[in-house]
């Protein structure tokens, strides 16, 4: 088995492992909430169809950033189920802000169903996404310690950076293809370090810190953890253009379509090549109106022949670097170095 099919099987174990811990604890606290929110809850997160039965799937996606959670503890020598106060509250706000994106998006597929606004209504999917928040603060305090004080203080704080973020991103739909004010690849570095990289900072410094990690410990999983945000962001933007249907769950090309300003988009519109002169005359043409298939299309080959699709991946890996580089010197044990390696890359290197 080649080596990067290695870190790949290894990485879908540890999140696998993630999910079996964690699953329990999720459904549990989505339970305590009105019952219309715990059943909308329970169908967002794929357990439960729209009438409440249940569907025998598992919790679906991928499960990085409790996965996550839990390496930054065993990597500090605890227990991973110390962790799972924290684990289970990055989830839950990670699924808070994916039912707010579909709606601000106007997605109207999650995970291969209906989005939950499109099933439930655009105010009662707010609720239930607000629902999942407070679950959220609430499952992170509920040991009443110091620690998860802190912890709580570090949650809140990375999602109001992600909210910068996510306004970051709601600006840029609005923004020139070209010329002043166009969005660059700084505007873009920032958006997806705050909008991506902020809640994958926290997953990693809360699992440290609630497995005891000192200043030193719980900044550099920060660190590690923001930057594989950058480079998971990096690869949804890859998948978002170019992704099978039956992987994403959504139409190829879908980003584009939408006017998102990804990586690729911006990277290929500030080339200046050939390719990316004519990606700017057709999307001026198109201002105001979305692309038709055709020009879909021809929209995409001329993103990959501009270097578009090259530059994203190749910033997804230095992101990686960046990440792995922040956490080397620390001791850990063997195995758990060897996992959290093999995340860094499956993350970085994903197809679905």
């Amino acid at each position: 088995m080649s080596p990067p099919a290695r870190a790949h099987e290894i990485a879908v174990s540890v999140c696998r492992r993630a999910h079996a811990r964690l699953e329990p604890t999720l459904r549990t606290a989505v339970r305590t909430l009105p019952r219309q929110l715990s059943r909308m809850s329970g169908y967002h997160f794929g357990w439960w169809g729209p009438d409440g039965e249940e569907t025998g799937r598992a919790m679906p996606g991928k499960a990085v950033r409790p996965a996550l959670a839990y390496l930054a503890a065993e990597a500090l020598g605890a227990p991973a189920e110390q962790a799972t106060p924290g684990a289970a509250a990055v989830e839950l706000v990670h699924n808070f802000a994916l039912v707010h994106d579909d709606i601000m998006d106007g997605d109207s597929t999650r995970r291969g169903r209906p989005a939950l606004w499109q099933q439930y209504g655009t105010g009662a999917a707010l609720l239930a996404g607000d629902g999942l928040f407070a679950l959220a603060a609430d499952t992170l305090a509920s040991p009443r310690t110091q620690r998860s004080c802190w912890a709580l203080t570090l949650l809140t704080r990375s999602m109001l950076t992600t909210l910068h973020g996510q306004a970051y991103d709601h600006d840029f739909t609005r923004a020139p293809w070209s010329g002043p004010g166009a969005v660059t690849l700084a505007d873009y570095r920032r958006a997806a370090s705050a909008k991506t990289g902020a809640l994958l900072a926290a997953a990693t410094a809360i699992g440290a810190l609630l497995a005891g990690g000192g200043p030193r410990e719980v900044a550099r999983f920060a660190r590690f953890g923001r930057g594989l945000g950058v480079a998971f962001q990096c690869a949804d933007d890859v998948l978002g253009l170019w992704g099978e249907p039956s992987g994403t769950g959504k139409p190829v090309g879908t980003d584009l379509r939408e006017g998102r300003r990804t990586l690729p988009l911006v990277a290929a519109l500030t080339s200046g090549t050939t390719a990316g002169d004519r990606l700017h005359a057709l999307l001026r043409r198109r201002s105001g109106g979305r692309l038709n298939a055709e020009e879909l299309d021809t929209a995409l080959e001329l993103i990959e022949a501009a270097g578009g699709r090259a530059a994203t991946e190749a910033e997804a890996r230095r992101q990686q670097q960046a990440a792995v580089g922040a956490v080397a010197g620390l001791p850990m044990p063997a195995r758990v170095r060897t996992e959290l390696l093999a995340t860094a890359h499956y993350v970085t290197a994903r197809r679905t």
